[in-house]
């Protein structure tokens, strides 16, 4: 019997899909924003799925996002928002996703630019989170930022790479996923998120060679398209898959259990249902949930 992780699953689409709302370049925050409460409610239905790790709603919490839109001077108060409506049973992880864009490691910013802009949010999450967890980090240089930031806090680090979906031994950049397991030895945990999830076990297969924990999450797109890789994008310009239902999304994560990874959950578009029956099949193939 393993002891496996079990995070959440993916809060932007969801919240998208319960308010009905049209997808901003800000996404779940201006949605967090004009729906109070709506935060906590999704929490608090992947804690009835089953999860044991509860990601903050802070991923697109960045100065920079902000700057130009409504909620520009509101950056503490969003931050402090999301971590109220993540308070509930279970541990709270708190996120911290790409300055500038997702997905777009070659418009990140240079190491000495970014390293203090993700250290204030560390600082500001650090405190009412058990762990933080870098997101979406999409080459070597963004790792190396982000960690630099976030170590020195004392809090469990986690870092998760985004992969080319097409092939997993690469990063987005287009680096080896090697070369981000050797930049890495200091976190707590190494994990995948926001690819594909056959891109996932590839990528598995690297992770095991080195000395952490680690895991996958994937999201449920069809693809990133070129759309979305332009200035401010939403989720507008992505579609969702219709092959990767609970069943079909269990069975590919209790693959990466197969080859060690001992943390599993969802990213974009991968939702309650999914966690439940997820939450099921680790437990039906013998597994604890911790």
């Amino acid at each position: 019997m393993t002891q496996i992780t079990l995070l959440d699953g993916g809060m932007g689409q969801e919240l998208v899909r319960r308010s009905g709302a049209v997808p901003t370049p800000l996404w779940s925050t201006q949605v967090m924003v004009d729906h109070p409460g709506m935060v906590a409610a999704v929490h608090a239905d992947y804690r009835a799925a089953g999860a044991t790790v509860h990601t903050a709603n802070t991923y697109a919490i960045h100065r920079d996002r902000l700057e130009g839109t409504g909620l520009e001077g509101q950056f503490e108060d969003l931050i402090v928002a999301a971590l109220e409506e993540a308070q509930g049973t279970g541990r709270i992880a708190g996120s911290i996703g790409p300055l500038i864009a997702s997905y777009r490691p070659d418009i990140h910013p240079d190491h000495d630019t970014a390293v203090p802009l993700y250290a204030e949010v560390a600082a500001l999450l650090a405190p009412a989170v058990d762990l933080i967890i870098c997101e979406t980090v999409a080459s070597v240089a963004h790792a190396r930022a982000v960690l630099d930031a976030t170590l020195p806090l004392g809090k469990p680090v986690w870092l998760s790479v985004t992969l080319d979906d097409e092939d997993g031994t690469r990063l987005r950049s287009g680096e080896n996923v090697a070369e981000i397991v050797a930049a890495c030895r200091d976190a707590d945990a190494l994990l995948a998120n926001c690819s594909a999830p056959e891109a996932m076990s590839t990528a598995m297969d690297a992770f095991a060679k080195g000395d952490l924990p680690f895991g996958a999450y994937a999201n449920g797109f069809t693809q990133i398209t070129k759309d979305f890789l332009k200035s401010k994008p939403t989720v507008d310009a992505l579609s969702a898959r219709r092959d990767l239902g609970p069943d079909a999304y269990a069975a590919f994560a209790l693959g990466w259990i197969d080859q060690g990874a001992t943390i599993v959950g969802g990213c974009c578009e991968v939702g309650p249902a999914h966690i439940a029956r997820l939450a099921q099949a680790i437990r039906d193939a013998g597994h604890e949930v911790i």
